[in-house]
């Protein structure tokens, strides 16, 4: 069975002359809502990033080739857990050395207090004995830390962002290997221009919009921080989210609301609104059940999905939520009409 759709317009010009010869129409059952201004939040949009308020970049403390890698991106871990391995050998090469070379200083501090203590050395020929062993007894323990680091595991429980070696490749001190973050301590942060920080000083309420996901999600805290930056003049604002949000990772864009006080205004649902290019409209239906194409200028969308309706409609009209609903009406009772002449 084929589909029912709205009217098609191909173009912004044929739907605009849509707008003026549609003529009102018999509708019933068509759920409506009636406009009419109310309170709504006065809110501040600025674009924001997602962070992890808990991440942390691994880095190899030791030389050699990745023999096993347990994790990709992507992956739940557990702190404690195994992530990787690197080659032994070297480090226990190194190890050994460290141990040999132990010992012989310890020998040789040794014989040397005895020989100092028969006036056969100097004072100063023991003090480079006992410097010699130790800083032999601090290579050896280096040396023996650095053998435990050829297993890699997790410091933090939670998600895999970045798998920076591959398995076969060399390992070197420093190189990063794997990056981790806490999904249930996430947060966004957005920059604020110098001239609007006073509006900003008192805000204790946001709303964070996700225009990929068509989420929005209530701020746990809002954070003005007391610094800003020299070169933009700019002071950066960290957000709160609620923990196990779905799909929201580091490095996403989001939009944050800044609750800065309380207007009246017109609104309408988003679902109620259609748009051809950057021509929107909305279906009226008057107090006889006649419904009518009719085109609106629309503002800002507020949380939830409600839009502002600055020209087109009057308090009390009411607006239909279902447009799809109302075109096939209109469309049908058109045909009809067409018919009949």
């Amino acid at each position: 069975m084929k589909k029912k759709s709205c009217p098609v317009f191909r173009n912004a010009r044929s739907f605009m002359v849509a707008l003026v010869i549609s003529f009102p129409v018999a509708a019933q059952s068509l759920p409506t809502v009636v406009v009419q201004p109310h309170a709504v939040d006065l809110t501040l949009p600025v674009e924001a990033t997602v962070e992890a308020v808990v991440q942390s970049t691994l880095t190899s403390q030791v030389s050699g080739r990745v023999i096993e890698m347990r994790v990709d991106a992507g992956q739940s871990v557990r702190k404690g857990e195994l992530l990787l391995r690197i080659d032994a050998r070297e480090a226990s090469e190194v190890a050994a050395g460290a141990s040999a070379q132990y010992i012989n200083a310890k020998a040789n501090y040794e014989r040397m207090k005895n020989l100092q203590k028969q006036n056969f050395i100097s004072q100063a020929a023991l003090d480079k004995a006992k410097a010699d062993f130790e800083a032999a007894q601090a290579v050896r323990g280096q040396a023996g830390v650095s053998l435990g680091h050829t297993s890699v595991t997790a410091p933090i429980s939670g998600i895999v962002a970045q798998r920076l070696i591959e398995q076969g490749e060399t390992a070197a001190p420093g190189r990063p290997l794997l990056t981790l973050y806490d999904p249930n301590g996430l947060r966004v942060t957005a920059s604020i221009p110098q001239y609007q920080l006073p509006q900003m000083r008192n805000v204790k309420q946001a709303r964070i919009e996700f225009p990929e996901l068509g989420q929005w999600v209530e701020a746990k805290a809002v954070s003005l921080l007391p610094t800003a930056d020299v070169a933009t003049h700019v002071s950066q604002v960290r957000v709160a989210l609620p923990a196990n949000l779905k799909d929201v990772i580091p490095g996403m864009f989001a939009r944050v609301h800044f609750v800065i006080g309380r207007v009246q205004r017109m609104t309408v649902p988003a679902a109620s609104v259609l748009r051809r290019g950057e021509v929107a409209a909305v279906y009226v239906q008057n107090e006889q059940g006649a419904v009518s194409l009719r085109q609106v200028r629309l503002g800002e969308t507020s949380a939830g999905g409600e839009i502002e309706v600055l020209a087109g409609l009057t308090s009390g009209e009411c607006v239909v939520l279902d447009p799809i609903k109302a075109g096939i009406a209109l469309k049908s009772a058109t045909h009809q009409g067409q018919n009949r002449k």
